[in-house]
């Protein structure tokens, strides 16, 4: 939790400075893969400061517009009250609302949720299989999966380049920017920790969920892993 009270003030910042401003299409394809409904009720896990949600909120009232329907319901739920606080400060959408609360213990009922994400946040949970079912036990029958985050690219030579990036120059973005090196020290080796895309496939499909699928982006620097509770 102390890193990311570290860095809240410079987040969204941050993201932009290491992946280029490419962080915001990755974004945008996760947002139109979830497909946002009316009436729905939208679970956004490790949600920082709403990046997400307002995605969602957005699409689900263009939906809305195009079809009618029930307002839809964004849930942003992050483990960090910093974090939900610098959201609150950014302002939201309508449908938005926020909260503090953990991954691994979700407060909300079994079957109470229509779609269900977490974007570059499960790496960072102690225990992702508990986090998973987590996902799996607060969807109803039918419900989506959307996890986004950083992982394994597929071309040797686009990994060398990346990891050398990762490792060099974000820590030192970091201490220039947000003036706390360690910490984005720390988030580049949570990220190369983090099991491959065929490896976290079937963590997700040991957690109950049905047709998974992964989309690399940018050649696996990220990953989005889509599955349903069925």
């Amino acid at each position: 939790r102390g890193v990311f009270d570290s860095v809240a003030s410079s987040y969204d910042l941050m993201n932009d400075l290491m992946s280029g401003g490419v962080h915001r299409l990755w974004k945008d394809a996760a947002a139109a893969k979830l497909n946002p409904r009316p009436g729905e009720t939208i679970l956004d896990v490790a949600g920082g400061t709403g990046d997400m949600a307002r995605r969602y909120s957005k699409l689900a009232r263009a939906a809305q517009g195009r079809r009618g329907g029930a307002d839809a319901s964004v849930i942003v739920l992050d483990y960090n009250a910093e974090m939900i606080m610098a959201g609150v400060h950014k302002g939201g959408e309508p449908e938005m609302q926020w909260t503090v609360g953990d991954a691994m213990a979700l407060p909300m009922p079994d079957a109470s949720v229509d779609a269900y994400s977490i974007s570059f946040g499960i790496r960072n949970v102690a225990d992702i299989p508990q986090a998973l079912r987590e996902a799996r036990r607060v969807l109803k029958p039918g419900g989506r999966f959307l996890c986004l985050e950083f992982s394994r690219p597929t071309a040797s030579a686009v990994r060398k380049a990346y990891d050398a990036w990762s490792f060099h120059a974000i820590p030192r973005i970091g201490g220039w920017v947000a003036g706390d090196r360690d910490s984005y020290q720390y988030l580049v080796e949570s990220i190369r920790r983090f099991p491959d895309q065929a490896t976290f496939k079937r963590m997700i499909e040991d957690a109950g969920f049905s047709r998974v699928t992964v989309t690399n982006l940018s050649g696996g620097v990220a990953a989005i892993h889509h599955g349903w509770a069925i």
